[in-house]
């Protein structure tokens, strides 16, 4: 099996190009602008049409995942050109690759494609993003299913884990950071997510390959659960001071996007793959024992 990881320096990217290489599989990766020092990438804009095409011929991989996005959500919200450029276009460009080579495709998705409206969302829901970065997964999410390829659609959410410098933070790290620095912190009692501990995900991705599972999958956390009490659960498992976490609205913020708390369900898994993702108990008691900043 040869796997070409599209956007290998992401976080996701990453973890599942270390995870896959520890499983001696044969993965290439692509990067734009950090490549990763242990292993050697193609770089690669893969809003160019051609040369995306060209380097997917060329490597003719079994599987295709493609984990790049503009994730920013209010960036989105302002800047809807650049937005199509990186979510929807990219995925038209893999797909016209992966067409040529027979590929499976694997596509990271996201919770942001439902509006939170109703309790909880299974894989059977139909989407309805309520913003431009919803909007946009959504309908790349649709080019993928009309593809006519053999392919998975992964949604996670707010994926958190250690990083690597020149990749983006994540909700658990900015708590450690801020509170170990003596800094007062701010969170958010409005904003529900399912948090992901990446690791697992990449774990149980890997699985639905190696089944050779087809469809879409919910690969998110086991909680349903908002910012500052999943905040107050960081300082408690780090054993930093709860004292500088402050609750406060989201309507303090003037913000361009709006956020949805979507509930994502992960029972298909579990009923399906015998599978029970962590909790956020279970995946920060996972960070803290393999390293500490």
């Amino acid at each position: 099996m040869k796997i070409l990881i599209i956007g290998g320096s992401s976080v996701i990217g990453s973890k599942l190009l270390s995870y896959f290489l520890e499983q001696h599989i044969t993965t290439e990766f692509t990067f734009f602008s950090n490549n990763i020092p242990y292993a050697k990438g193609l770089k690669l804009d893969v809003t160019q049409k051609d040369k995306t095409v060209e380097l997917i011929s060329n490597i003719n991989p079994d599987i295709v995942i493609h984990t790049v996005a503009l994730t920013n959500v209010d960036l989105c919200e302002l800047n809807k050109t650049l937005t199509d450029s990186i979510n929807i276009n990219t995925t038209v460009n893999v797909i016209e690759g992966c067409k040529i080579t027979k590929s499976k495709l694997v596509f990271i998705s996201t919770s942001a494609i439902f509006n939170g409206e109703k309790q909880q969302y299974s894989e059977e829901d139909s989407p309805s993003p309520s913003n431009y970065y919803g909007i946009t997964k959504a309908n790349a999410e649709k080019l993928v299913q009309r593809s006519n390829l053999p392919y998975l659609i992964l949604r996670t959410d707010q994926p958190y884990c250690w990083v690597e410098k020149w990749q983006h933070t994540n909700s658990v790290l900015r708590v450690l950071q801020t509170i170990k620095s003596g800094k007062l912190l701010k969170e958010i009692t409005n904003w529900y997510n399912t948090p992901t501990y990446v690791p697992d995900f990449v774990q149980i991705t890997k699985k639905l390959i190696d089944d050779n599972d087809k469809g879409t999958f919910h690969l998110v956390g086991s909680d349903f659960v908002n910012r500052y009490n999943w905040s107050l659960l960081v300082a408690e498992i780090f054993g930093l001071d709860k004292t500088l976490i402050e609750p406060m609205s989201s309507e303090m913020l003037n913000l361009p996007a709006k956020r949805a708390n979507v509930n994502l369900s992960n029972q298909k898994l579990f009923l399906k793959k015998n599978v029970q993702m962590m909790g956020i108990k279970d995946g920060l008691r996972k960070m803290l024992e393999t390293k500490q900043i």
